[in-house]
């Protein structure tokens, strides 16, 4: 159609923009609060690798805020500062004088965050999934992310899948991106529960393995990307490889429809 009056031309740009697809990468990364391989503290490195990958929206998990190992050094803040991106911390446990959970980098406003604490089975680890509702040009999304418990006996890692699907069904026609350190390969049973209502973003666009731990000879994948497809399209994924943390990164292309 040829827009030859001002109003009809506003009217054609202002529709071309609504209908163009918007297109985010999105990172998740348990940073194992900074310590790299070779034993070392190294925010910048974290930093690094995030900043390498054109990162919009990040997921990392593993995060210390004002604790005794970290040298009682606020990390949220600190990678905010070194990636330019807005960040939202939440704690789920008390640790060595300090806070120990995860966080949300990201280059869209934040309209509303919260945090869930995760049911705990036999006293183990507090796990939280932070909900962090974004203006991604003009549209709602919901960004969680979250790390599931690492014991052996899967009980609590399936019982926090079914928490995650009630989270993610209250948020009705809303995009969804999940993203975490499930501690649970593609084949556990919370992974097949979260596979009913989400789509593990890396099936779609890859035939590799994915595997992100452990670092030198990766033979595990249990770090994920999941997205409601109703509403989102994987383009590409792939794992940089960084000896900053005890993970790899995994980092999805994403195209809102």
């Amino acid at each position: 159609m040829t827009c030859r009056l001002p109003l009809l031309l506003f009217l054609c740009v202002t529709a071309a923009s609504a209908a163009a697809p918007v297109t985010l990468r999105v990172m998740s990364y348990n940073i194992h609060h900074a310590e790299g391989l070779d034993g070392k503290l190294d925010l910048e490195r974290i930093a690094q690798v995030i900043t390498d990958a054109k990162a919009d929206l990040v997921g990392l998990q593993e995060v210390d805020r004002g604790v005794a190992r970290t040298q009682q050094r606020d990390l949220p803040a600190e990678l905010a500062r070194l990636t330019g991106l807005t960040v939202q911390f939440d704690k789920n446990i008390a640790h060595q004088g300090g806070d120990y959970g995860n966080a949300v980098l990201t280059r869209f406003p934040i309209k509303r965050a919260s945090n869930t604490h995760l049911k705990s089975f036999a006293n183990g680890e507090q796990r939280g999934v932070q909900q962090v509702v974004l203006d991604v040009h003009g549209r709602e999304v919901l960004f969680l992310n979250t790390h599931l418990d690492a014991r052996r006996d899967p009980a609590e890692r399936e019982h926090s899948a079914t928490e995650l699907r009630a989270i993610v069904q209250a948020a009705g026609a809303m995009p969804v991106i999940l993203v975490g350190d499930f501690n649970a390969a593609p084949d556990a049973k919370a992974i097949a529960t979260v596979r009913e209502f989400l789509t593990d973003a890396w099936t779609v666009v890859s035939k590799e393995p994915g595997f992100t731990i452990p670092v030198k000879k990766p033979n595990k994948r249990i770090d994920f990307i999941w997205i409601t497809p109703a509403s989102i399209t994987p383009v590409q994924m792939n794992v940089p490889y960084s000896e900053a943390s005890d993970h790899l990164p995994i980092v999805a292309e994403l195209r809102l429809k």
